[in-house]
């Protein structure tokens, strides 16, 4: 038996760290998906199809091991590829919107999928959004607008007006497939399997939309296919696993500021890796949409107390 006072805290709270750090690193490899993006200089299709087709054997090893324990109905796996041909719009519209806004910026809007959280809550099940959700609506909009540069010649990005959009369309796509996804995990399973369906969904829903890319390629080169190959390691493989693994152990309020640190570590990698520097006015565009962000994820995107069910965000 553990000392009076001394010992029955320490375990606990060791394993409280070991989550947290788990958990940051999993947001550090999220967190460089549109650095890695802009690095591999291929088209948004092709950055689809290739990271998921490299993603496909790390995840078949890591599940084929505990496939005796996926509990899932064939129901349940098709969903989960279902998700993953949500998630091929959502990546290919991510893709485009680097392309025209740059690697931080696209990776700031990409978060804005915390508010079409709340309104497919809204219709599909009836949730009220809540206080939290309407306050940020405004200021998001506003930091939106202000991130497309508002024409002014200093704007970071080749087309930041057409940026924001693809960001805005990037954002309702991971929204729906966060939804599609948490409903296609209801059973036991291990957490390699439901993601191996999901990029998989990814690699076919690519090879579908590649009619809209005319840059499509499906011939391998160097060293764009390098970067894909370290994208599909560290962000489709590794960093989805880890944050996977970890959300569920921590309170919200931490698991909320977790996800929180992918947009602000995705703009520290774009000054420092790529040179992006953006305007004054886009600057202020992201302070409003972060904090819009922050004020949903901590206070709850929902009203009552539906919301966790509902919520994937």
């Amino acid at each position: 038996m553990n000392e009076p006072g001394a010992a029955p805290s320490s375990q606990p709270i060791r394993r409280l760290t070991a989550t947290h750090v788990r958990g940051l690193i999993g947001v550090s490899f999220i967190s460089f998906s549109s650095t890695l993006v802009k690095l591999a200089d291929s088209s948004p299709n092709t950055v689809t199809f290739f990271r998921a087709l490299y993603a496909i054997p790390l995840l078949l090893l890591l599940w084929a091991p505990g496939r005796a324990r996926d509990r899932r109905t064939g129901r349940a796996r098709a969903m989960a590829i279902g998700s993953g041909l949500i998630l091929s719009v959502d990546l290919m519209l991510f893709h485009a919107a680097i392309d025209a806004i740059g690697a931080s910026l696209g990776l700031v809007l990409a978060n804005l999928q915390v508010l079409f959280v709340a309104l497919a809550a809204y219709l599909v099940y009836r949730d009220r959004p809540s206080r939290a959700a309407l306050v940020a609506l405004p200021a998001v909009l506003v930091g939106a607008a202000f991130l497309s540069g508002l024409g002014r010649i200093d704007s970071f990005g080749d087309d930041p007006r057409r940026g924001v959009l693809l960001g805005i369309g990037a954002a309702m796509a991971y929204a729906a497939f966060l939804m599609t996804f948490r409903s296609a995990n209801t059973s036991s399973a291990p957490p390699a399997g439901p993601l191996l369906d999901a990029t998989v969904g990814a690699a076919a829903g690519a090879l579908l939309l590649g009619i809209f890319d005319s840059g499509f390629n499906l011939v391998p080169s160097w060293p764009s296919h390098g970067w894909l190959a370290l994208m599909a390691l560290t962000v489709q493989v590794a960093g989805w696993l880890l944050i996977g693994a970890t959300l569920p152990l921590l309170p919200a309020l931490a698991g909320s500021f977790l996800i929180l640190l992918q947009p602000v570590l995705g703009l520290v990698w774009g000054n420092t890796l790529l040179g992006e520097s953006i305007s004054v006015l886009q600057s202020f565009g992201v302070l409003f949409i972060l904090g819009g962000i922050a004020l949903v994820t901590v206070r709850g995107s929902v009203a009552g107390a539906r919301e966790s069910s509902h919520d994937p965000g």
